[in-house]
């Protein structure tokens, strides 16, 4: 596993890739109401994007069919974009990628559709939550293990699950790049494997199901769902390792 280590023009880089990510982010926030598909959306986030003079990474990756990942209620990642119409009460993920001058940006949240009910805030507060625990405790020397198992021991104990085979990622002048950084302790002690060092850039993004944890993709090849078949939540950043502890690159400066 060759894990890189960034320069701090280079981590300035990814700063101004991420920052485009955080403002379409806002952006639609601010603009995503009841009524509108889930097609508009994703054009909203791309022509945000474009307009600001970066590309959206997403569109393609892999064959992604859109620029931006929208999963509505129980899909909790990679949604396609669709015909689907908001509803109020819906909760919708929203995972975005860019790319500006070589470097890449990714940053996510899940938002309500109009007033939403106190369980599904709980649900959203989890991924949110954990993120921001996760980003508090790095450090340099850390283990990425010993990261994953913090994770899953909040998530757990907030009464959800983390979902699995799916997990956070390095991130440069590729959109995913070593290591993979799960939401739950894989292989082994939490003192075991890499370790976090300064200079280090990479997503955390802890995505939540209500009881179990084992993904099911849909027929459409891209939409994940829970083996529960019940609501999730997600939320991402891309943190760079500065001395010694977590800077949130994808955030409005």
């Amino acid at each position: 596993m060759a894990i890189s280590i960034r320069k701090p023009n280079e981590i300035q880089k990814l700063r101004e890739a991420n920052i485009i990510v955080a403002k379409t982010l806002n952006y639609l926030k601010e603009n995503v109401k009841a009524g509108m598909t889930l097609k508009e959306v994703d054009t909203m986030g791309e022509e945000f994007i474009l307009s600001h003079g970066a590309r959206p990474s997403f569109k393609g990756l892999y064959g992604f069919p859109g620029s931006i990942c929208t999963s509505v209620n129980e899909v909790i990642i990679h949604g396609i974009p669709t015909d689907r119409v908001l509803k109020d009460g819906d909760i919708l993920g929203i995972d975005i990628g860019t790319e500006l001058d070589g470097w890449y940006g990714d940053s996510a949240i899940t938002m309500p559709i109009g007033n939403i009910s106190k369980e599904d805030e709980e649900l959203i507060a989890c991924a949110k939550d954990s993120l921001y625990h996760a980003i508090d405790i790095i450090k340099d020397g850390m283990r990425f293990k010993e990261l994953s198992y913090e994770i899953e021991k909040f998530i757990v104990a907030r009464g959800y699950q983390p979902l699995v085979r799916f997990c956070g990622h390095g991130i440069g002048k590729k959109p995913h790049e070593d290591p993979e950084i799960p939401n739950y302790l894989e292989h082994g002690s939490p003192k075991s494997g890499p370790k976090i060092k300064n200079g280090m850039v990479f997503c955390i993004e802890p995505m939540i199901c209500k009881k179990g944890r084992n993904p099911i993709i849909l027929d459409n090849g891209w939409d994940v769902v829970s083996e529960d078949g019940l609501r999730g939540s997600h939320y991402e950043h891309t943190v760079a390792v500065v001395d010694g502890k977590a800077q949130i690159l994808s955030l409005v400066e």
